[in-house]
């Protein structure tokens, strides 16, 4: 399987590479975002930081995160439709390695997209104290999020009927962080947008790489965390794998 899915892993690979402008498209709009909400409303923001961009960072990583899911769905979609899957169905290779293939894509197309939003965040005055095990704790996060969002990603990308079916789940997933503390503590919200920002898991996921990256203590914000990046990783896997089967007739 491990060598048939990194063929696979390849190919798809490859097609990125191909066209980078997939990464730069989906990195432009966090980057946006980051921009306008430093330079124009930073100043009016009160977050009891010094550098706004330090406080903003970690939800603007988890948006580029949801944006570039959407890729994953549109791959497997068009993969669909074209009958290419089902060519690969009929090859003498574990089916499985077919979506494996998808979501390790996935997992590097967004990690590179996270590097490059890292980088600018620097050259706009981002530090961090961190040391080597805290930004191994902060990219384990970010990797088990990328693996839940992707999980979600493949269900559409298996089952709709049209690529606007197939990526208008994301739109939610981009403009979650806007209910979260990803921007403005969620103390300065009306309470019952206060109660929803708090119990979601973007604030959770937020606020430990946030403790990560500045505070360097580990506090139960990781571990609801970890748990809401698993518990959603999990059902999807579920949901994704029963629509797989499903596809293979």
């Amino acid at each position: 399987m491990k060598s048939k899915t990194g063929v696979l892993l390849g190919r798809l690979l490859r097609n990125i590479m191909r066209s980078p402008d997939t990464i730069i498209t989906v990195a432009i709009t966090p980057i946006m975002m980051m921009l306008l909400f430093v330079y124009v409303f930073g100043g009016s923001i009160e977050t009891g930081t010094d550098n706004y961009v330090n406080y903003l960072l970690p939800g603007i990583l988890l948006m580029a995160i949801a944006s570039g899911v959407a890729y994953t769905t549109l791959r497997l979609f068009n993969d669909v439709k074209s009958g290419l899957m089902a060519r690969f169905i009929t090859m003498p290779i574990k089916r499985s390695s077919v979506l494996w293939a998808h979501v390790l894509t996935s997992l590097v197309s967004n990690a590179l997209t996270v590097v490059v939003v890292i980088l600018v965040a620097l050259l706009m005055g981002f530090r961090s104290g961190a040391d080597i095990l805290d930004w191994l704790a902060v990219a384990g996060i970010l990797g088990l999020f990328t693996l839940a969002l992707t999980w979600i990603a493949v269900i559409p990308g298996l089952t709709a009927k049209s690529m606007e079916g197939a990526t208008a789940y994301s739109y939610p997933l981009i403009f979650l962080p806007f209910i979260s503390s990803a921007f403005v503590p969620t103390e300065t919200m009306p309470k019952m947008v206060r109660a929803f920002a708090e119990n979601q898991p973007v604030t959770s996921i937020v606020n430990a790489i946030r403790t990560l990256l500045y505070e360097g203590s580990v506090g139960n914000d990781i571990w609801i965390a970890l748990s809401w990046c698993m518990g959603i990783m999990v059902i999807a896997f579920f949901f994704a794998t029963k629509a797989f089967k499903r596809q293979l007739g």
